[in-house]
């Protein structure tokens, strides 16, 4: 399958997503079957969408960041413009009673997202996530280990909510960005942008994570990263390990998590979420990598069996029954529930997230990729990454 393939399969995906969400319940369904629901009165005590709670010790505190990084230009603003992202940190909390939870995504991007599908917005349909905004950090006598997160083409840095705050439940670190001008993001300014026309690139999204890194050197220093030097929450200055770093993505982040490695030794661990891997990658690669595959698996895809190959270190394959390219990710708990309100059928459903079970499918998201960095990151070895387990009956390991 060609780069340009995987990216109309991406804004197919949207597209639906957004145009779910339009019919009142947040989530991709067909876009004929929402404008018939949008049409429809509301129906009685719906409501938005849900996402599943974290299960670690941790409440979750999260705050967003405006990062400009000085040494690249902005492909489509011009000369002296600088590349601008937006970005989020995610950290385990140590009280957040009465702070407000975090949107899965921004008023204005969600609005821009469903502009682009055709339809008007109402903001209080999307789903909010289990992080309160601003909440303290949790110490515990060391720095937080640090994960960076890639989302997919024309995504958002709120794709995989469900990851990121297990991990930070977990006592993690993570910080998650939105790969401008191939995503829909809202600046504080109140300035949006949505994918456009401008190329990106896996090399790209692996040039803005590693100004990410940066970023969370900064961090670690004591200093405030944020272009508009928006006050941080209390503790997170100074609270990152700088020499704990792990990172992971999602198809196009799956192979920009792999090229920041490649490219930057601060990287220790790093995990594709069914990542192509195209270009194809020829380097060796020394340090732990995970794939968790679906649709883009060795046997389908002769790049992602060529990078297999380059892995010269703790390395592992795994792939759940029945799983397809966005079922690791929220929409495998959000589309299920609009399917409900809207009336679909078990299998138009399961055509669009797999026929693995979602509950089992959060339950593989929130379990795997914590076992793989706390193995890599804090030395915890778990059982779950030795081989096939009777808990995940459906996880089968690729040898």
């Amino acid at each position: 399958m060609s780069i340009t393939s995987v990216t109309k399969t991406d804004l197919t995906r949207r597209r639906m997503f957004a145009a779910a969400l339009a019919a009142g319940v947040g989530a991709a369904v067909p876009i004929s079957a929402a404008r018939q629901a949008w049409a429809a009165p509301t129906a009685p005590g719906s409501s938005r969408l849900t996402l599943p709670r974290p299960t670690g010790p941790h409440p979750v505190g999260t705050v967003p960041l405006h990062l400009v990084d000085t040494s690249r230009p902005d492909p489509v603003a011009g000369p002296g413009h600088h590349r601008e992202l937006m970005a989020g940190v995610w950290y385990p909390a140590r009280r957040a009673e009465g702070l407000p939870r975090a949107p899965w995504m921004t008023e204005g991007a969600l609005r821009a997202l469903l502009t682009d599908a055709g339809f008007s917005l109402d903001p209080a349909l999307g789903p909010l996530t289990a992080a309160h905004v601003g909440a303290p950090v949790h110490h515990a006598g060391h720095r937080l280990p640090v994960i960076v997160y890639s989302h997919g083409s024309g995504s958002h840095r709120g794709d995989h909510t469900i990851m990121v705050q297990e991990l930070a439940s977990r006592g993690y670190a993570v910080v998650t960005v939105d790969h401008t001008h191939d995503t829909f993001t809202e600046f504080p300014d109140g300035r949006v942008l949505t994918p456009d026309d401008v190329p990106m690139y896996p090399r790209d999204f692996a040039a803005d994570l590693r100004f990410l890194l940066d970023c969370v050197e900064e961090l670690a220093a004591g200093r405030n990263p944020d272009a508009d030097g928006k006050p941080l929450p209390q503790g997170l200055l100074g609270a990152l390990d700088p020499k704990r770093i792990g990172a992971f993505g999602w198809s196009k982040g799956g192979t920009a998590t792999a090229l920041t490695m490649l490219a930057d030794q601060r990287v220790r661990a790093g995990l594709s979420l069914d990542g192509p891997m195209q270009p194809t990658i020829t380097a060796d690669l020394d340090r732990p990598f995970m794939m968790m595959t679906a649709v883009f698996t060795r046997d389908a895809m002769p790049d992602v069996a060529e990078f297999w190959t380059h892995l010269r270190g703790w390395r592992l394959d795994i792939q759940a029954g029945g799983a397809i390219h966005p079922s690791y990710g929220d929409n495998v708990t959000l589309i299920p529930q609009a399917g409900k309100i809207l009336g679909m059928t078990d299998q138009q459903i399961q055509d669009m997230i797999g026929t693995l079970d979602p509950a089992r499918a959060v339950r593989i998201q929130q379990a795997y990729p914590l076992a793989f960095f706390d193995l890599h990151l804090r030395h915890r070895r778990e059982r779950l990454l030795d081989g096939p387990s009777t808990a995940f009956p459906e996880v089968k390991f690729i040898p």
